[in-house]
């Protein structure tokens, strides 16, 4: 490996990982196959978050709004994708394949794989209960990530929170939140999950104690629509006893939950939203160009147009009335 690519590599994985911990959806983006004479070369990658911001380098700037509109459709279909970028004519179109038009003027070829990242999935659990420590084992088991109050201990727990207290966890689907406090402040416990934007909440205890503490919190404040999709009994009706079968059946239920749910970005408590993307045609070489992303802007009269690199700008801002009429 040369060793001026190892500072981007080390880039590169450091924000992945970063991203990681914060529980931040983001996109990879690597480049598979490339013709001169574009300056990138296979292997080449870069990060998108959600906000459009991108890590790393994979070639002119004239390909980046192409990149960044396919990885935030990937988020937001939590599926990947394939990407072909080449002079009009110049290749054969290839199956399963994104095609798009070379517009920087040196030309060449680019073939690129995105695939989305999206967080793992967390289990949130309020209480000091045996259910709820056989819960945070079980979903440790199966590769979740687990937040804990402060007072629990747990070997691994990736977050810890104070006492019913969430406001700073990052709380992004797929998150789940289990209430399992066995009498100790239900109340608070029960009214800070529902606080949260989480779909899935679910409370230990009986149909009795429910009832009473979804009518105390209804005059509390919280909404009719948030007490009726609170999960009570929590877990599916496996005819658990035990605290081990009881912690079985809730995570059973958390992982119907969770495969049942769309596969791409949730509508959850996100730290940040998925930019809605705005496209205009760069009316100089065509390119879609994502507005908001572009650094390329010009305007002429009242109104303002949108570039995919400087030389297009420029040779607008020189002949406006030429492209002018190209413009539908």
């Amino acid at each position: 490996m040369p060793t001026e690519s190892i500072p981007m590599i080390d880039e590169f994985l450091k924000q992945s990982l970063m991203l990681r911990e914060r529980r931040e959806a983001y996109a990879h983006a690597i480049v598979i196959r490339h013709g001169k004479p574009i300056s990138s070369k296979p292997g080449d990658k870069m990060i998108i978050c959600q906000d459009d911001a991108i890590h790393g380098w994979i070639g002119g700037g004239c390909t980046h709004p192409v990149v960044v509109k396919e990885a935030l459709q990937a988020l937001q279909e939590g599926e990947p994708r394939l990407v072909a970028i080449s002079p009009s004519g110049a290749v054969q179109p290839i199956r399963d394949f994104a095609q798009y038009p070379m517009t920087c003027h040196s030309g060449g070829t680019l073939d690129i794989y995105i695939e989305p990242v999206l967080p793992n999935p967390l289990v949130v659990i309020l209480g000091h209960s045996p259910v709820g420590q056989s819960v945070a084992r079980l979903a440790q088991e199966i590769g979740y990530s687990v937040a804990i109050s402060e007072g629990v201990e747990l070997a691994g727990a990736q977050f810890k929170f104070p006492e019913n207290d969430l406001s700073q966890l990052p709380l992004a689907d797929p998150c789940f939140v289990l209430v399992s406090t066995q009498g100790a402040d239900d109340e608070l416990a029960l009214k800070a999950a529902l606080q949260t934007k989480v779909s899935y909440v679910a409370f230990v205890g009986s149909q009795k104690k429910a009832k009473a503490l979804k009518d105390y919190l209804r005059r509390e404040g919280i909404s009719s629509n948030r007490l009726n999709a609170l999960r009570t009994p929590a877990g599916l009706d496996l005819q658990a006893k035990t605290p081990g079968e009881i912690a079985v059946s809730i995570l059973a239920e958390i992982i119907q939950f969770h495969r049942n749910s769309t596969s791409g970005i949730l509508a959850g408590d996100t730290p940040t939203e998925t930019k809605i993307l705005t496209e205009t045609v760069d009316p100089v070489c065509g390119m879609s160009v994502v507005v908001g992303s572009s650094k390329h802007v010009a305007k002429h009269g009242e109104t303002v147009f949108y570039f995919c690199c400087a030389r297009c700008r420029t040779r607008f801002e020189t002949e406006p009335e030429r492209y002018l009429t190209s413009i539908p």
